[in-house]
C-alpha cells in the first residue's frame, strides 16, 4: 500500500510534464512495485502477513498481486502505439489503469468478505471505462451492458448471504469458520454464483467473448489476466471461510463446469474471430480451476493457483498477439488472417510459443498446473477422468488449430510488410512473458 501511495505521489509530480514523461514514469513505477511484490512474496513464503485487521496477505494473495501489477505493466506497454503515440487521452488512460490496479490489489489483500465484495464490484467501473472509452467498435456499448448485467445480478445473492452472516455471526473475516453445519444447496449456489459468473463457467459466459472482442488490447489483457482470477480466488476464500457446502450442489456444479469446459473447447473450432477463440479457450481452462477448488484437496488448491498465474500470463500474451495481428491485417477473421510466417516471422514465433504454452507443452507452467488439477479431480471422483482427458486433448487441438490457420497459407494482397519498429513491442512483451513462464516452470521443476 505504501508503494502504491508513492506511485500516486509520483503521478502528481509528473502530471505537469508532457504525457510521454507521465506515461513512462508511471510505467517504471509499476515495474518497481512488481519487483517489490516479488521480494515480499519470497521473504514470506509459507507465512501469512497481517497489517492491522483489514489486510491479510498469504501466498495466494502475493502471487495474484504480483500477477496484477505485471499484467498492468504489460497492458500499458502494449498500448504505447494505440494510446500514447496517437495521444488518445493517455493521462486519463493511465489514471484508469492505476485505479483498477489499486482496486485489484486491495481485493486480493482485504481480510473481510464484505470488503472483498465491495472491491469485487468496484473493479467493474474501471474496466467498463476502458472498454467504453478506448474500444474501437460501436458494439462496445452492448458488451458493457452484458458485463454489468451478468456480474451485478449474480452478485446480489452473495450480498444477501453476507448480510445474513453479519446478522447471525457478527463477522465475515477470511479464515474464520463462521458456522459449523453443512449449508443447504440454495446457500451454496448463492455463495458461488457471483464467482462462477466471474470465472466464468459455461452457461454464464456470454458476456466474456463480447467484452473481449470489443475491448482494446489493455482491456483484454487485464480482463483475461486478472479479473477472471477474482472468481477462482473468491471461491477458494469463501469455500474455506464458510465451511461445509452441500455435496449435491458441489456435484452439480462439478458436472456443469467440466461438461461446459468441453463444450466451450468444441465451440473454439467454429469461431471466426481470433479474440473470440482465445476467450472461449479461457472458459475451458477455468473449468479445470473450478474442479480443483471443489475437490477440496491441497494439490487442487495449489494447482488452481498455478493455473491462474499461468493462464493470466499466457492469455494476456495471446490477446496481445491478436491485437498485433489486427494491426497488420485490419481484420481478425480466421478466413483472412493467413501467412503470418511470411509477413511477420517474429510475431509468428511468439504465436508458436504462446500456443505451445497454452496446450501445456512441457516444461511449461501450464503442464504442472494441469497435472495437479487432473490428479485432484480424479481424487474427487474417477467418473470425471474421461471429461478431464477430453478437455486436455481439445485444448491442444484448438491451440494447434489457431497457430496453423493464422501462420500458414498465402497472406492477403492488401497486407503490408511490418517494419522493425512495429515488431519491437511484440518481441519485448512476448519474450518477457515466455521468460517469466519458463523461469517459474524451472523453479518448480528443481524444487
Amino acid at each position: 500500500m505504501f508503494s502504491l501511495g508513492v506511485t500516486g505521489i509520483l503521478m502528481m509530480l509528473v502530471s505537469g510534464l508532457s504525457h510521454a514523461v507521465f506515461w513512462w514514469s508511471v510505467l517504471w513505477g509499476f515495474i518497481f512495485l512488481y519487483l517489490m511484490s516479488l521480494g515480499l512474496w519470497y521473504s514470506s513464503v509459507g507465512l501469512a502477513s497481517c497489517w492491522g485487521e483489514s489486510l491479510v496477505v498469504d501466498n495466494f494473495s502475493f502471487s495474484l498481486i504480483s500477477l496484477t501489477i505485471l499484467v498492468s505493466v504489460l497492458s500499458m506497454l502494449a498500448s504505447v502505439r494505440d494510446v500514447e503515440k496517437l495521444e488518445n487521452s493517455p493521462v486519463e488512460f493511465v489514471f484508469v489503469v492505476l485505479v483498477l490496479t489499486l482496486v485489484l490489489v486491495l481485493c486480493f489483500s482485504v481480510s473481510s468478505l464484505l470488503n472483498f465484495y465491495i472491491m469485487f464490484e468496484f473493479s467493474l467501473i474501471p474496466i467498463l471505462m476502458i472498454i467504453l472509452g478506448w474500444g474501437y467498435q460501436p458494439e462496445r456499448l452492448q458488451a458493457g451492458k452484458y458485463m454489468l448485467l451478468y456480474t451485478v445480478s449474480a452478485s446480489l445473492p452473495l450480498l444477501i448471504l453476507i448480510i445474513v452472516i453479519l446478522v447471525k455471526g457478527g463477522s465475515v473475516f477470511w479464515g474464520w469458520k463462521l458456522l459449523n453445519y453443512e449449508w443447504s444447496w440454495l446457500v451454496t449456489i448463492c455463495a458461488s454464483l457471483a464467482f462462477l459468473v466471474k470465472l466464468p463457467v459455461y452457461g454464464f459466459h456470454l458476456w466474456l467473448p463480447k467484452a473481449h472482442v470489443e475491448a482494446p488490447v489493455a482491456g483484454s489483457m487485464i480482463l483475461a489476466g486478472v479479473l477472471l482470477k477474482l472468481g477462482g480466488y473468491g471461491l477458494i476464500r469463501v469455500f474455506f471461510t464458510l465451511g461445509l457446502f452441500s455435496v449435491l450442489a458441489i456435484s452439480v456444479i462439478f458436472c456443469v463446469g467440466l461438461g461446459g469446459g468441453i463444450v466451450a473447447s468444441v465451440v473454439c473450432f467454429v469461431q471466426n474471430d481470433v479474440k473470440a477463440l482465445v476467450a472461449y479457450s479461457s472458459v475451458g481452462h477455468m473449468s479445470l480451476v473450478l474442479g480443483g477448488i471443489y475437490s477440496n484437496t491441497e494439490w487442487g488448491w495449489l494447482g488452481c493457483l498455478l493455473m491462474m498465474v499461468a493462464h493470466g500470463l499466457c492469455s494476456s500474451g495471446m490477446f496481445f498477439f491478436a491485437s498485433e495481428t489486427y494491426k497488420f491485417y485490419k481484420t481478425r477473421s480466421l478466413f483472412l488472417v493467413k501467412g503470418g510466417l511470411v509477413l511477420i516471422p517474429g510475431v509468428a514465433l511468439c504465436w508458436f510459443l504462446m500456443c505451445a504454452i497454452n496446450m501445456a507443452a512441457p516444461p511449461s507452467l501450464n503442464l504442472w498446473s494441469e497435472l495437479m488439477l487432473g490428479i485432484s479431480i480424479l481424487s474427487y471422483s474417477v467418473v470425471f477422468a474421461l471429461l478431464t482427458g477430453i478437455m486436455t486433448f481439445l485444448s491442444g487441438l484448438y491451440s494447434w488449430y489457431l497457430y496453423t490457420v493464422t501462420q500458414h497459407g498465402q497472406c492477403p494482397l492488401w497486407v503490408r510488410a511490418a517494419s522493425s519498429a512495429e515488431e519491437y513491442t511484440s518481441y519485448t512483451i512476448s519474450f518477457l512473458l515466455v521468460f517469466i513462464l519458463a523461469v517459474t516452470s524451472l523453479v518448480l521443476t528443481l524444487f
